[in-house]
């Protein structure tokens, strides 16, 4: 196909329920109508910010796909300057279009005006032609986030506590231990 065809913007708020359509997998899990309040939301603080953008791609005048742009740093210790490239989603009857390419170029012509030498991106960690398509543009990882619910993690944590202390300061599994072996050696010694 040609890429020609395929033309980028800036957002606006009117692009709201297409990015809650094509960031459906990684917003918050709601009714169609309150993602497209959140997606208003980040679109007016987009707007209002220098350090963010939100560049959608359109195919022969159709939305396509979108990207979040946002100049920070590496993270919050490492304090290198990147380009954060969040979520580059392209709908699916547009890929292999060279949509998903285009909004990767507008990361990088970021980059390049604000003289940044680091893009970085993340990809849904299922996604295997997300994940593919990242590594063919020289993305390599970085770190791996990993998320869970509050509970699931208080729940597992609560497994790998300490186990109680006897007075002494010895653990209660090890006293139990010694009285068993006590208790074993004297009823060798009688029998």
């Amino acid at each position: 196909m040609n890429r020609s065809l395929v033309s980028l913007r800036s957002v606006t708020l009117e692009d709201a329920p297409h990015l809650a359509e094509v960031w459906t997998d990684v917003i918050r899990r709601v009714g169609p109508e309150d993602q497209a309040a959140d997606m208003e939301a980040v679109v007016v603080e987009v707007l209002a910010s220098d350090n963010q953008r939100i560049v959608v791609a359109e195919y022969d005048g159709k939305f396509a796909g979108a990207v979040h742009l946002e100049h920070t740093t590496m993270s919050a210790l490492n304090r290198e300057p990147v380009v954060r490239a969040l979520s580059p989603h392209v709908l699916a009857p547009f890929r292999r279009h060279g949509v998903g390419t285009a909004l990767m170029e507008a990361a990088v012509s970021w980059a390049e005006d604000l003289g940044i030498q680091h893009v970085a991106t993340a990809a849904v960690a299922g996604s295997r032609d997300a994940n593919r398509f990242m590594a063919r543009i020289a993305l390599g990882p970085y770190a791996v986030l990993r998320v869970a619910t509050t509970h699931a993690v208080r729940s597992r944590l609560s497994v790998h506590r300490r186990p109680t202390t006897a007075p002494n300061g010895r653990q209660l599994t090890q006293v139990l231990a010694a009285r068993r072996s006590l208790r074993r050696n004297r009823a060798g010694v009688e029998g």
